[in-house]
């Protein structure tokens, strides 16, 4: 993905997310591809996943 492609994604951090804690992950959603990315180091690169896997790591995670 090209920086200015990286520019144009809406970051989105969950309400349950304090500001205090850093230990936060931000996603970015554009159809079939969710990014994920370390709230606290936003300039990192970012994981890019199908919709599809995230879905299935959401269903887990929530148990």
């Amino acid at each position: 993905m090209s920086t200015e492609s990286r520019r144009r994604l809406v970051w989105h951090k969950s309400s349950y997310s304090g500001n205090e804690g850093g230990e936060c992950v931000e996603i970015a959603v554009v159809p079939g591809t969710v990014h994920v990315r370390d709230s606290k180091d936003a300039d990192r690169p970012h994981l890019s996943v199908r919709a599809a896997g995230w879905a299935a790591f959401v269903d887990f995670a929530a148990g």
